[in-house]
C-alpha cells in the first residue's frame, strides 16, 4: 500500500515537473498599493469641473500676455509609445507639472473654481505615485522618450513663464484627463 503511494505520488511530481515553467510576472501597474485602473473614466460631474476650470483659466489667459518658447505638450505626445511599466512616470510628472502649475495661479477669482479639480489631481496623483513606488525600477536613470519627456518638462519649469506653462497645461488638461490618464489605468489594454 506505501509503495503504491509512494509510486503515486512520484507519477504526480513527474507529472508537474513536466508541466509548463511558471510565467514570470511583466512590471504592472496594478501592483499592491496601486489602485489607479479606477481612473479608467471620470464621473460628468467631474469632468464637468474640469471643463468650468479649464473655461475659466481660459478666459484669464485671454486677458495676459503670453507666448512660450517651445511646446511643453507637442501634439505627439502618446503615452502609447512608452512601455507599460514606463507610462505611470510619464503620467506623474506631467500631473506633477500640472499641479504645480495650476497652484500657482495667481487669480483669486479662480480659486474656488480650481479647488475641486486641484483636489481630484491631488488625489489622482496620489494614487499613482503609489503604482510608480510599487514598480521594480531598472536602473537609476530613464532613457530613451520617456527620458526626453521628464527632460522636456523639468527644461519647461526652468525656462518658461508662469503664464506660458497656465496656458500649456490649460490646452493638456483634457488630453491628461482623458487619452494619457485612461492608457496608464487600462495598462496593457492601451495600445
Amino acid at each position: 500500500m506505501a509503495t503504491a503511494q509512494n509510486l503515486m505520488l512520484v507519477a504526480v511530481m513527474l507529472g508537474l515537473a513536466g508541466a509548463s515553467p511558471v510565467p514570470t510576472p511583466k512590471p504592472d501597474t496594478m501592483k499592491r498599493g496601486c489602485h489607479i485602473d479606477r481612473f479608467k473614466s471620470l464621473s460628468p460631474r467631474e469632468l464637468d469641473t474640469f471643463k468650468r476650470a479649464k473655461d475659466a483659466l481660459e478666459e484669464s489667459l485671454l486677458l495676459k500676455k503670453w507666448s512660450c518658447n517651445s511646446q511643453i505638450f507637442p501634439s505627439t505626445w502618446d503615452l502609447r509609445e512608452l512601455p507599460v511599466w514606463e507610462r505611470p512616470v510619464a503620467l506623474e510628472a506631467e500631473l506633477a507639472l500640472t499641479l504645480k502649475v495650476l497652484g500657482n495661479v495667481d487669480n483669486s477669482a479662480l480659486g474656488p473654481i480650481l479647488d475641486q479639480p486641484l483636489h481630484t489631481l491631488h488625489h489622482i496623483h496620489s494614487e499613482l505615485r503609489a503604482c510608480v513606488s510599487a514598480q521594480p525600477t531598472a536602473g537609476p536613470k530613464t532613457r530613451g522618450r520617456l527620458h526626453r519627456w521628464l527632460h522636456r518638462l523639468q527644461e519647461a519649469l526652468r525656462k518658461e513663464s508662469q503664464n506660458c506653462l497656465e496656458a500649456s497645461v490649460t490646452f493638456n488638461l483634457f488630453r491628461l484627463l482623458i487619452r494619457d490618464l485612461k492608457c496608464v489605468a487600462s495598462g496593457d489594454q492601451c495600445v
